[in-house]
C-alpha cells in the first residue's frame, strides 16, 4: 500500500513541477486512490470536492514524516495522512475538548470507530487544547487544518493568532502548515456565513512569521460566496482557498 501511495504522490509532484509559478501554487488535477487503498466509502465519496491527495502533495507530505492534523474532527484527513506517511511515519490527530463534544460527541465517536482494532496503527489521538499540544518543539514536518480556521478567527482573532504561533513552535524549520477554508468576500458577514476573507488569514500568517503561498486547487468560481457552506447544493463545493505556510 505504501508503495502505491508513493507512486501517487510522485505523479502529483510531477504535475506540480510543471505548473508552478512564482508567488503562488497552481492547482493540479484530482487523483483518486479508491482502487489502490482501503478507506471508508463515505470518505471516498467526499474526495471529489476535497482532493485530499493533491492537497497533501501541495503541502509536501511524504512517507516517513511526522504530521499533525489540527482539529481532526472525525479523522477524514487523519486517515489520508496516515496512508501517505506510511508505516514509518506518524500522524497526530488533534482535537480540543470543544470539538470532541460537538453534536453530542459525534467527533469523539467517529474517531473511536476509525481507530478501533488498531486499523490505523500510525495515528495517535491527541485530545489536547491548542495552547497545550504536548509536542516537542521543532518536531513536526507538516500540519494541516481543514475548514476550521474561520470558526476560531471569527470568534476570537487573538485565539486564532495564538494557534498559528503554537503550531509554528512545533514545526521543524522549513516545516509547513496548510490551511484550507471557505473563502468569504471582504465586505460580507462572514461570521454568519461561516467563511473568512483569505486576506485576513494571509495577514495573520505573515504576522506569525510564516512564508505564505496560495494554491487555487480548491477554488470554485461558481460559488459567489453569498451562502453558507451547508446551503442546499453548495455543501462540498464551496470556493475554498489552500494556504501553504512555511516556517523559515
Amino acid at each position: 500500500m505504501v508503495k502505491n501511495i508513493r507512486l501517487i504522490v510522485a505523479w502529483v509532484f510531477i504535475l506540480l513541477l510543471g505548473g508552478c509559478e512564482t508567488g503562488a501554487l497552481q492547482g493540479v488535477g484530482l487523483l483518486t486512490s479508491s482502487d489502490v487503498v482501503s478507506r471508508p466509502a463515505v470518505d471516498v465519496q467526499r474526495d471529489a470536492g476535497r482532493k485530499p491527495y493533491a492537497v497533501l502533495a501541495v503541502l509536501g507530505v511524504e512517507p516517513g514524516m511526522r504530521v499533525l492534523d489540527l482539529v481532526a474532527s472525525g479523522g477524514y484527513y487523519s486517515e489520508v495522512l496516515a496512508q501517505v506517511v506510511g508505516d514509518e511515519g506518524l500522524v497526530y490527530a488533534q482535537n480540543p475538548a470543544r470539538a470532541l463534544r460537538f453534536f453530542g460527541g459525534r467527533n469523539d465517536r467517529a474517531m473511536n470507530a476509525r481507530l478501533s482494532n488498531a486499523r490505523l496503527p500510525n495515528v495517535r489521538r491527541l485530545d489536547r487544547e491548542f495552547n497545550d499540544l504536548g509536542l516537542v518543539a521543532n518536531s513536526i514536518d507538516v500540519a494541516l487544518t481543514a475548514l476550521n480556521f474561520h470558526d476560531l478567527y471569527n470568534a476570537d482573532s487573538a485565539a486564532a493568532q495564538a494557534l498559528l504561533e503554537a503550531t509554528k513552535a512545533v514545526l521543524k524549520p522549513g516545516g509547513v502548515l496548510g490551511i484550507i477554508d471557505h473563502a468569504g468576500s471582504p465586505n460580507a458577514d462572514n461570521v454568519k456565513l461561516h467563511r473568512i476573507d483569505p486576506a485576513l488569514v494571509v495577514a495573520a500568517a505573515e504576522q506569525a512569521g510564516f512564508i505564505v503561498e496560495i494554491s487555487n486547487l480548491l477554488s470554485n468560481a461558481e460559488d459567489d460566496r453569498s451562502q453558507a457552506p451547508f446551503s442546499p447544493g453548495l455543501r462540498g463545493n464551496t470556493d475554498r482557498f489552500l494556504l501553504k505556510l512555511t516556517k523559515p
